[in-house]
């Protein structure tokens, strides 16, 4: 009876949901105001990346993603899977009752945590209503330095640097000290970066580091945007996700580690790069390509061939449902996105266009709106452009008719444009009245 017996356990076991130990760990890490054109594995002519080089190809580049133009629109887009136009009540705030990826990998069993820049209000009790075990955050009750003696939120506590330390380096430890911690159990780590967004400052890896800058400010000076050390705020950049990388090899779990890397929205307006022979201006808080085209790369060595390029459309509503699903849990009925695994497996994945709703302050002021391809985009205004041969969108294509060749694109992306519209307006009497009833600041 001894070989039936073992044979049907053997086939029950295949039958059964993947299992709590054979579940990936899961980092997702999301750079703050830098576009692809500052990413050598996507052609810069001006930084060098080496750990994202090397990332990308270990894994997949995705070359046609899309953020939101500015920060908060693309986190809270990130963390719950839904487009702005359906939870996106004002700058600087996640709604408390917002469901995000840290809230449902906890209930599956994964420990959480999230490191780097908050901003998203709540106080010391929201990373943990939004699903995250622990901490190390910038801007979660207040906005001191975040570089040069920075002060940070761990666990709970208001924690003030003054012995000359790095903000990024400070994080990135706890972080890899959370991965040590856990790594006899599936985790998932959420890092929105505080680098490299302003004040560009020499990082400790650069001559004119200052140790004491700020040791006794109250807060960051509003300067320090010139481009002097924009090159050393990119290369630290790289330098804190090798060292993530660099972290899970010595832990001998990174097979089994799915890592996504992106960009909150394209690199601060002032700053101009050589992009593959061309002079490439940032373009955040904008909706044109520089302001919303990032790189995103994703690496699992257990399951995504190394050295692979898509030219999938991705936008941050599709996080969420990845994870979901590389984690074997249900994903929650409502989510915009379409997940990833299928391209991870070598399979297709239906999704043919990308839209986007963006009002920096939520419903104060008509919102733009606009839906894509990885060619043409469509804006609720009519304005129609092929962002290929035009990225900064000085040629509507639409200004004396479509033209014959593009009617049938134009057609699709109407359709497509229509249809959210409508959810637009279903959707923003209940985020007004939620805006008030959270009392917006201003």
């Amino acid at each position: 009876m001894t070989k039936p017996i073992l044979a049907l356990s053997v086939v029950a076991a295949l039958l059964l949901p993947v299992s709590a130990a054979q579940r990936p760990n899961i980092v997702l890490i999301m750079a703050d105001d830098i576009g692809l054109e500052c990413l050598s594995c996507y052609g810069s002519d001006e930084h060098e990346t080496p750990h994202l080089d090397a990332l990308a190809a270990s894994g997949m580049r995705f070359d046609h993603a899309h953020s939101q133009p500015i920060c908060t629109p693309s986190r809270v887009q990130i963390m719950t899977g839904i487009h702005n136009n359906r939870n996106y009540v004002r700058f600087g705030l996640l709604d408390p009752r917002a469901v995000t990826f840290g809230n449902l990998l906890r209930q599956a069993g994964y420990q959480t945590a999230v490191f780097g820049k908050w901003q998203l209000e709540g106080g010391f009790d929201a990373p943990d209503r939004f699903g995250f075990d622990s901490y190390c955050l910038w801007q979660l009750t207040r906005r001191p330095s975040r570089y040069p003696n920075p002060g940070l939120e761990i666990n709970g506590r208001e924690v003030d640097f003054k012995d000359g330390e790095f903000g990024p380096d400070i994080v990135t430890d706890h972080l890899c000290e959370f991965m040590e911690q856990n790594k006899d159990r599936p985790f998932f780590v959420y890092y929105p970066m505080i680098l490299p967004h302003w004040p560009f400052v020499p990082t400790p890896d650069h001559p004119d580091y200052d140790p004491t800058m700020w040791r006794d400010a109250v807060g960051e000076p509003g300067g320090f945007r010139g481009p002097e050390y924009w090159p050393a705020m990119v290369a630290h950049t790289d330098k804190m996700t090798g060292k993530v990388v660099q972290k899970l090899e010595e832990l001998g779990i990174r097979d089994n580690t799915l890592i996504i890397w992106t960009s909150d929205n394209g690199t601060y307006d002032q700053l101009t790069t050589r992009f593959r022979g061309r002079d490439y201006p940032g373009g955040k808080g904008r909706t044109t390509d520089n302001g919303t085209h990032v790189g995103f790369i994703a690496s699992w060595p257990a399951v995504i061939q190394p050295g692979q390029t898509s030219d999938a459309l991705v936008d941050f509503t599709d996080v969420l449902p990845t994870l979901t699903d590389a984690a074997d849990i249900d994903t929650p009925d409502g989510i915009d996105g379409v997940s990833l695994l299928p391209l991870f497996h070598g399979q297709p994945r239906a999704k043919h266009y990308i839209y986007c709703w963006f009002q920096r302050d939520g419903r104060r002021g008509a919102a733009s709106q606009h839906v894509r391809d990885t060619r043409h985009k469509l804006y609720a205004s009519g304005r129609f452009y092929d962002v290929i041969d035009d990225p900064l969108e000085t040629t509507d294509l639409a200004a004396d008719g479509v033209p014959p060749a593009l009617r049938e694109t134009h057609a699709r992306l109407a359709t497509a444009l229509e249809q959210h519209l409508a959810v637009t307006e279903a959707h923003d009497p209940l985020i007004r009245q939620r805006r008030a009833e959270l009392q917006p600041e201003g």
